[in-house]
């Protein structure tokens, strides 16, 4: 870990690379964005953002241009190659099985989560807000990854964290009318009120799919100046990516 970026720690494939940003990268996003802000729907000046996202693909020597994703807190899974469309596909999450991919979600709260085969022969990237979590972007992509559960790891990325995010009676009926179990997300604090712990929600859905080799968490991107946060910066928040990509 440095501070511009965060290399996720777990037992992934050689062929399989992952990086996480931060604010302190080397952007030029100026205040309020500070200055590694990748998100063009942001409210930042696209050419800085495009700046910054050379900037992203030079330092670290990515394969190719990140595939990013107009991301509507659903469920659609984009199957991707390395060569860039000219309009982002409509989608919250994206696997590949081609070397030279890179994979890209982008977060200010949500949860990213990175997956890949225990063989290096596919990946996977999801944006899991507490919509899409809820709806089965993860079960998604899991199986578009073709590729029986047991066989898949995956890496749950910054999210903001249990003690920052105070949710309403919506949020918890969305999960609770499935999954029972996730009560245990949820801790009351005044009425039709709880904090809720995105991560572990995320952890019960993949045990659940069967994915059982779990990494990472244990972030906060409220409290964590690192990160960009919706919640802490409202609608002037800039986005940082989860990046995943198979090594050409």
């Amino acid at each position: 870990m440095t501070d511009a970026w965060i290399f996720p720690d777990w037992p992934a494939p050689r062929s399989v690379h992952a990086a996480i940003t931060t604010r302190d990268g080397p952007g030029v996003s100026q205040s309020p964005f500070g200055r590694f802000n990748l998100g063009l729907r942001s409210g930042e000046d696209g050419a800085v953002v495009h700046s910054n996202r050379s900037a992203l693909r030079q330092s670290l020597a990515l394969p190719a241009e990140p595939r990013w994703l107009k991301q509507v807190h659903g469920t659609v899974v984009a199957d991707l190659g390395p060569l860039p469309s000219p309009v982002e596909p409509e989608a919250d999450a994206a696997v590949s099985h081609l070397p030279g991919t890179v994979l890209a979600i982008l977060t200010a709260d949500c949860l990213p989560v990175l997956f890949c085969a225990d063989d290096g022969s596919v990946i996977g990237a999801a944006h899991a807000g507490w919509r899409g979590l809820a709806a089965g972007v993860l079960e998604e992509t899991i199986d578009d990854m073709q590729r029986p559960p047991g066989n898949v790891l995956a890496w749950l990325g910054p999210c903001i964290g249990g003690p920052s995010y105070e949710v309403g009676e919506e949020v918890r009926k969305a999960f609770l009318h499935h999954h029972p179990a996730a009560e245990s997300a949820f801790t009351p604090t005044r009425p039709g009120h709880w904090l809720c712990d995105l991560a572990l929600l995320a952890r019960q859905r993949l045990e659940a799919a069967g994915v059982l080799r779990i990494y990472g968490g244990g972030f906060d991107t409220r409290g964590d100046a690192r990160f960009y946060s919706y919640r802490r910066e409202g609608a002037r928040s800039g986005r940082f990516a989860s990046l995943i990509w198979l090594e050409p």
